[in-house]
């Protein structure tokens, strides 16, 4: 295994041509890294995946977000603009046995590393490309990126406030979520190709992903004949009162337990009710079904609100958790970073990378035998041409030396 292999070693063997930048490609090709496949990941000479500037960073050194999604990675640069860069990419792409790139729409193309080239450079080559909008929407060539996606694939029409507008969620939906369902796809063509020997292309819209993510939203679309709404911290299928978010002490921002009482188990009621010290009202028909406490839903969520803020959020979660009931403390990132549970267990792993010295990030979270993959630093700019370019195209360091000296990479 290679020294940035993940430790689970899935993919030992496969090499993945990264011609991607910012989030949606990166992260498809960070959980393929993690998963044991060699990504090598073709950067402009002159700055790199402009990724490693998303944020102010001190000169020198690349962003916390590129290391987020850049782990376990290798880097090699190469001027597109050249001929000869081009070229360089068609002869590692015969030895590839993945391409995945996210240009702008055609960018590509005109580059002359489209599809059609790259399946006659190799014809088992996995041709992957992610895209604002799908190949024959009318918003084909329109520019996106993750808030847009999220946009135009319902996400923010669900998510907000009743009667207020509509809200980007915090986390990355467009972005990552694409980029996992794109990973995902190039798995199976890879088991596919065990047995077929072709390659194939594989072409992911970001808005066409948004949709595959809110499915229980047109499950309420069906049940009600309407566009599904807005609920907050509720859910828009509608509840089994009392659901959602309660302030804990001392109040802080995130001073919350969400409590979640299931319609598929009536006995979470009884025991919440046992919990606050209401045992009166179990049995009482005037709250004996969800349906029935849905028109109490107001009445239902003041009084049990009473409850919580007699804790923090850490006992709330803890003593809910412990009466049978589903219940989880709102976290910042700053709690999930610094929790040792997680650091134990490999989930959040030290990334020790050369200029930005020591970094916590999450990891993979899908264990295998009992571990998580561990993680390697994102490469620095260019630092695995050599490697690279040896191994892959048998160039000695003299060859590689030249394509510096002539602008190449």
């Amino acid at each position: 295994m290679n020294e940035i292999s993940g430790g689970a070693g899935c993919l030992q063997g496969v090499r993945i041509l990264d011609l991607t930048q910012f989030e949606a490609g990166p992260s498809c090709t960070e959980a393929l890294a993690w998963l044991g496949a060699e990504v090598v990941k073709v950067e402009n000479p002159k700055g790199g995946d402009p990724g490693r500037g998303s944020f102010a960073e001190p000169k020198g050194k690349d962003s916390w977000y590129f290391l987020l999604f850049n782990a376990s990675k290798k880097s090699i640069t190469v001027n597109l603009k050249d001929p000869a860069g081009v070229a360089l990419v068609k002869d590692l792409g015969r030895k590839a046995d993945v391409m995945v790139e996210n240009f702008a729409p055609g960018a590509i193309e005109r580059l002359g590393l489209g599809y059609d080239v790259m399946r006659e450079v190799n014809p088992s080559l996995i041709y992957a490309q992610v895209k604002g909008f799908g190949e024959g929407s009318p918003f084909e060539n329109n520019l996106a990126f993750d808030m847009i996606a999220q946009a135009c694939g319902g996400i923010m029409s669900i998510t907000g406030e009743p009667d207020q507008p509509p809200v980007k969620p915090g986390t990355t939906l467009g972005d990552t979520g694409t980029g996992m369902l794109l990973a995902i796809s190039i798995l199976g063509a890879l088991y596919r190709r065990k047995d077929s020997g072709k390659g194939e292309r594989l072409q992911l819209a970001m808005q066409d992903a948004m949709l595959h993510y809110i499915r229980v939203a047109f499950a309420s679309q069906a049940a009600f004949n309407k566009p599904a709404p807005r609920a907050g911290a509720k859910l828009i299928s509608g509840a089994n009162p009392p659901c959602g978010i309660f302030p804990c002490k001392p109040g802080g921002p995130n001073d919350y337990v969400y409590i979640y009482t299931s319609r598929a188990n009536p006995l979470h009621w009884q025991r919440l009710l046992e919990l606050i010290g209401r045992e009166d009202l179990i049995g009482n028909p005037d709250y004996a079904t969800g349906a029935i406490r849905a028109e109490r839903e107001d009445e239902i969520d003041e009084m049990v609100s009473q409850w919580p803020r007699q804790h923090d959020k850490h006992e709330a979660m803890r003593l809910v958790g412990a009466a049978g009931i589903p219940a989880g403390a709102v976290l910042d990132t700053d709690e999930l970073q610094n929790d040792p549970d997680f650091e134990r267990r490999g989930i959040m792993q030290t990334m020790s990378h050369p200029t930005n010295g020591d970094f916590k990030i999450p990891a993979w979270p899908v264990r295998h035998d009992g571990a998580p993959p561990p993680i390697a630093p994102a490469p620095l700019l260019g630092e695995h041409a050599d490697d690279v370019l040896g191994r892959w195209l048998d160039m000695d360091g003299a060859a590689v030396g030249k394509l510096r000296d002539d602008g190449v990479i």
